[in-house]
C-alpha cells in the first residue's frame, strides 16, 4: 500500500463564464431583439462573449497516509474546487490527482435530504448517498441520532426541523463514515458552539485513528488544533505549504493593515463571508481617555466603534469583536451572545460600540476579527482578519502595578511575601509554617 494517500501534480480547473455583450449600436440592438423574438439568440457566440476563469492553476502537493492537512485561503481561493476534484465530483482541466484509498466527503452538508421524509428515513437515504451500506447504517444509527441530539424528533418530517436540527443530523450522518481518506469542507459552521466543539472532536478522533484528513475551514484555531501541516491557496495557486503555525500566520497577515488608534478603517474591500444581510462598513479602535492618540494598553479599556449596514430592520443576536495572535490563536471573543443581549439594527447605516473594560493582553500586535450573525450561529457578515491592533506598554499615572514582561501574552499582577508577611498570610489561609 502506498505511503502517499493523496498526490496532486499540476492540477488546474478552468470554468467558462458567458457574459452578455451589450450592443454598441442601435442596429445591433434591433438585430439582437429580432433574433431573441425568433428564438435564435440562444447559443450564438455573437450575442455573448466567453470568458475563461481559472479556479485552480498549477497546484501540486502530497499528503502522506494518516496525516491531517489543512487547506486554507480566502474566499474564492479555490479550496472547495480542489476538494470537489479530489472527491471525483468535478473533472480537472489539466494536471493529475491520485487518491490511494476509499474517500469520504463532507462537502455539502445536508445534500440529499428530503423535506417530506422523517429524520429516520433521511438518515438511511443520506447514508446510502454517501456510500454507506444498510447494515453499516443499522449498526451506527443510535450513535448518529445521539450525536445529532434529535432523539425526540427522529420520526418527524425534517421540514418541521429547525435549521440547526437539520444541519446537525446531516453532519452526524456524514461524520460517521469510515473512509480511509476524509475530505471535509467548512463543516464547523454547523450548529451552535457546543455542537461545533463536538464536530471538531469527531474530526480529531478520525485523525487519531490514523486516517488521512483534508480539512478546509476558516476557523484557524481548529485548523491548527487538527492539522500538523497546511497548504495556503491564493488566487487558485499554492502560495505556501508547511507546518500549520507558519502557514496560518502567513495567511492571516495577507491583506491585513495596521492602522493607528482612532483612525476609521474602510472595510468595503475586506475579505469576508456570510449572507450579506448585515455588512461591516468601517471600524476604529481607541482607548477612551488615553493620552498619546488613544493607543491600547494592558489593563486599560479598549473600545471598538463599528459602522454597519443592514438591509432591513432586525434584531442581531450575535455581534462580536475578536482578538487573535498572528498565529491564529483566539485570545478574546467579545460577543453580545455571551451576555444574552441583542442589538436592534434599523434598515440602512448603523453605528455602535463594543468596549473591553480591562484589556488582559501584554504589548504586541494582534489581529482583530468582526462577526455579526444569528444567535444560533449563521453569519450575516464575518471578517476573520479585519485589521491589526497594537497594544503598547502602559505609561500612565496610576498604572505602575501593571506587569508587562517581555514574554507571555497575558499580564498579571502579583507580589512577593517575605518573612513575617508570608507566615501571617499562610496562617490566615489555614496553612502551617514555611516548608523547608
Amino acid at each position: 500500500m502506498s505511503e502517499i494517500a493523496v498526490r496532486v501534480e499540476g492540477l488546474g480547473k478552468r470554468f467558462r463564464v458567458a457574459r452578455a455583450r451589450r450592443p454598441t449600436m442601435l442596429r445591433e440592438a434591433l438585430v439582437e431583439g429580432l433574433r431573441a423574438a425568433g428564438g435564435r439568440l440562444a447559443g450564438r457566440r455573437a450575442a455573448a462573449e466567453e470568458e475563461c476563469f481559472w479556479a485552480l492553476r498549477d497546484v501540486s502537493f502530497e499528503v502522506p497516509r494518516g496525516e491531517a492537512v489543512g487547506i486554507v485561503g480566502g474566499n474564492g481561493a479555490g479550496k472547495s474546487t480542489l476538494l470537489k476534484i479530489l472527491s471525483r465530483i468535478t473533472e480537472p482541466t489539466e494536471g493529475d490527482a491520485w487518491i490511494h484509498g476509499r474517500v469520504g466527503s463532507l462537502l455539502e452538508v445536508g445534500t440529499g435530504f428530503h423535506a417530506e421524509l422523517t429524520g429516520r428515513e433521511n438518515t438511511y437515504l443520506n447514508g446510502a448517498i454517501l456510500g454507506m451500506k444498510r447494515a453499516e447504517i443499522d449498526r451506527k444509527f443510535d450513535e448518529i441520532v445521539a450525536f445529532a441530539g434529535v432523539e425526540r424528533f427522529i420520526d418527524t418530517p425534517v421540514k418541521h426541523y429547525s435549521s440547526g436540527m437539520y444541519l446537525r443530523l446531516a453532519f452526524a450522518v456524514a461524520a460517521h463514515l469510515e473512509p480511509e481518506i476524509l475530505v471535509v469542507d467548512e463543516v464547523l459552521a454547523v450548529g451552535d458552539a457546543a455542537f461545533q466543539k463536538k464536530c471538531l472532536g469527531r474530526m480529531e478522533d478520525v485523525a487519531r485513528e490514523g486516517r488521512t484528513v483534508l480539512f478546509v475551514s476558516h476557523n484557524m484555531d481548529a485548523v491548527q488544533r487538527l492539522c500538523s501541516r497546511c497548504v495556503l491557496l491564493d488566487g487558485g495557486r499554492v502560495a505556501a505549504a508547511g507546518d500549520s503555525a507558519s502557514v496560518v500566520a502567513r495567511y492571516l497577515a495577507r491583506g491585513v493593515g495596521r492602522h493607528g488608534a482612532g483612525a476609521w478603517i474602510d472595510l468595503g474591500a475586506a475579505g469576508r463571508s456570510g449572507s450579506g444581510e448585515v455588512r461591516f462598513l468601517a471600524a476604529r479602535h481607541l482607548s477612551p481617555g488615553r493620552a498619546a492618540g488613544g493607543a491600547a494598553f494592558p489593563g486599560g479599556p479598549l473600545r471598538f466603534d463599528l459602522a454597519l449596514h443592514s438591509d432591513a430592520d432586525r434584531e442581531v443576536g450575535s455581534l462580536a469583536v475578536s482578538l487573535r495572535t498572528p498565529g491564529g490563536t483566539t485570545l478574546i471573543d467579545a460577543d453580545i451572545l455571551a451576555k444574552g443581549e441583542t442589538v436592534a439594527l434599523r434598515a440602512g447605516r448603523n453605528e455602535l460600540s463594543i468596549q473591553i473594560e480591562d484589556l488582559p493582553l501584554n504589548p504586541g500586535v494582534y489581529v482583530a476579527g468582526l462577526w455579526a450573525g444569528h444567535a444560533f450561529g449563521a453569519a450575516y457578515d464575518h471578517l476573520e482578519s479585519a485589521f491589526e491592533v497594537e497594544v503598547v506598554p502602559a505609561r500612565v499615572e496610576g498604572l505602575d502595578r501593571v506587569f508587562t514582561p517581555g514574554g507571555g501574552l497575558v499580564p498579571c499582577r502579583f507580589g512577593v511575601l517575605t518573612g513575617g508577611e508570608g507566615e501571617a498570610a499562610r496562617r490566615a489561609a489555614g496553612g502551617g509554617g514555611w516548608s523547608r
